[in-house]
């Protein structure tokens, strides 16, 4: 399952889409959820990208946020 998840991000991050240069976190949100499906397996890896989405809103100030291990 770990590898389609990751197969299925890196297709979306290959794909010209503009808004991928837009990001305001360092590492990009679907990079942070690749990197957590890695660490912390598919389920817990998803939750923390989809947190991760959540929080990346007008009000966040963004910045360096890695993958906490």
């Amino acid at each position: 399952m770990k590898k389609i998840l990751i197969k299925l991000i890196e297709l979306y991050q290959a794909t010209p889409i503009p808004t991928h240069n837009n990001c305001k976190y360092v590492p990009s949100c679907s990079e942070y959820m690749k990197q957590a499906i890695k660490i912390h397996g598919s389920f817990k890896g998803v939750m923390m990208g989809i947190w991760r989405i959540l929080r990346c809103n007008p009000f966040s100030k963004g910045g360096y946020d890695p993958v906490k291990k």
